[in-house]
């Protein structure tokens, strides 16, 4: 299957001990998740992460209300994860989070492998611009987040 790739990266100025376990809770897909796309968690709590883990979605994508399954392929905590696309408006969605020790903070890494139905004309039309937005959302979220250092 071809493929199609976006990598990002963000870095934090908290240790990694402190944003990993952010990610490492499901539900907060959610507060990092732009609202237009209506993002819910449909998997009961509590979620435990694991590899094999299945975790259930719904989102609306140009309001067209959509389910989403992904499982959670690889678990390395608080190195890295990887989340693919199970059931969903992708043929192909393979997403791996890393995250390293850097500068005194952390740095936060997503390579994400997809391929959408429709191919590199509905990338080119929709899709491509839709993920940037969304990872641009994501950064300026987790930047609110944890872009300023606690004070003890």
């Amino acid at each position: 299957m071809r493929e199609l790739t976006l990598h990002t990266e963000l870095w934090l100025p908290r240790p990694r001990d402190e944003v990993f376990p952010f990610f490492a809770d499901a539900r907060n897909l959610g507060v990092i998740t732009p609202p237009w796309l209506r993002f819910e968690v449909l998997t009961p709590a509590p979620i435990v992460m694991r590899c094999g883990a299945l975790i259930d979605y719904r989102i609306r994508v140009h309001g067209v209300p959509l389910r989403w399954r992904t499982e959670i392929a690889a678990w390395d905590p608080p190195h890295r994860f990887v989340d693919v696309q199970r059931r969903g408006p992708y043929r192909l969605w393979h997403h791996t989070h890393t995250f390293s020790e850097r500068d005194g903070g952390t740095l936060c890494a997503d390579r994400v492998r997809y391929w959408p139905w429709g191919g590199r004309v509905v990338d080119w039309l929709f899709v491509r611009r839709d993920v940037k937005r969304i990872f641009e959302y994501r950064q300026a979220r987790l930047r609110e987040l944890f872009g300023s250092i606690s004070q003890p």
